[in-house]
Parts: structure tokens; C-alpha cells; sequence
């Protein structure tokens, strides 16, 4: 068949990437759901929580999402009580993140998202083999993100 992607049995790695991605994001949604927090949430939450007060501006560097999707968010983790956002001392237009004392009890009753999936993903494959993936997945994205830089930076 000349085009793969038509093939209901595409099976190359960019297909298994994206269906992992998927199938992370399933389990994360289902693991956060009872604590009525969603995935990037729980990223913003990890990062005040591992690294402490961050700007709204880095977190979404971080993060590699637009700036509108970054604020709807933390609009929600504020309205929750989990997270606060004051003027940067730096530039008053800038805003920094910071967990509320609310927001560090709700971090410590998670269950961490990322430890499941990689426990159940990887459980008994050799590491060298994990390490091979993450190695061809880094350089892959490397190639592609450096073909259109522009269309990487949010």
C-alpha cells in the first residue's frame, strides 16, 4: 500500500508513539478524575510542588502550551484554592505561580500518574531497551522540531 497512515494496521513508530500517548493520557485522566484535576493541572501542580514558585510565562515554556490554555488552567487550580498567582516582584506584568497550603495537601493524598504508567508500560522490559526508545524518540522529535523551529516555540 502506497500510503501507510491509510493502513488500519499503520504500525510504524510514529503510529506506537501516538497511540502510547494516547493510551498515557487515558490513564492519567482516570487516575486524577477522583481528585477533579486533569493532566496539565497536574503537571502545574508538580512543578510548584518539585521545584516551588514558577512564572505563568516559564510554566508555559515548560509546558509547550499556548498561553490562553495556560490561563484557563491556572484560572481553575485558583478558583480550586490549590494555586495562587501574584505580580511577579520583577516585571508587575509577569504573574507567579505558587501552591497554596490547599494545593500542597491535596499533592501529598495523589497518586502519582506518572509512576503508574511507568511501572505498568515498562514492567519487565530490559532497560537497555527502554533506554534505545527514549534515545530514537528523543533524537526523532529533535529532527523534526529543528525542520520548522517556528512552529515549536509555544
Amino acid at each position: 500500500m502506497a500510503n501507510n497512515q491509510a493502513d488500519p494496521e499503520h504500525q510504524s513508530a510514529g503510529a506506537w508513539a501516538k497511540k502510547y500517548y494516547l493510551a498515557t493520557r487515558v490513564v492519567m485522566e482516570s487516575v486524577l478524575r477522583p481528585f477533579d484535576l486533569g493532566p496539565t493541572q497536574w503537571y502545574v501542580m508538580h512543578q510548584l510542588m518539585t521545584v516551588g514558585p514558577t512564572s505563568q510565562r516559564d510554566l508555559g515554556r515548560m509546558l509547550r502550551i499556548e498561553r490562553a490554555t495556560l490561563t484557563g488552567v491556572v484560572a481553575a487550580l485558583v478558583r480550586k484554592g490549590l494555586v495562587t498567582q501574584t505580580p511577579d516582584a520583577a516585571d508587575q506584568r509577569q504573574k507567579v505561580l505558587t501552591a497554596t497550603p490547599a494545593g500542597a495537601a491535596l499533592w501529598r493524598q495523589l497518586p502519582d500518574p506518572i509512576a503508574l504508567i511507568l511501572q505498568t508500560a515498562f514492567d519487565g522490559v530490559p532497560q537497555r531497551d527502554i533506554e534505545t526508545t527514549t534515545r530514537v524518540l528523543r533524537v526523532a522529535t529533535g529532527r523534526l522540531t529543528s525542520l520548522f523551529p517556528k512552529g515549536n516555540e509555544s
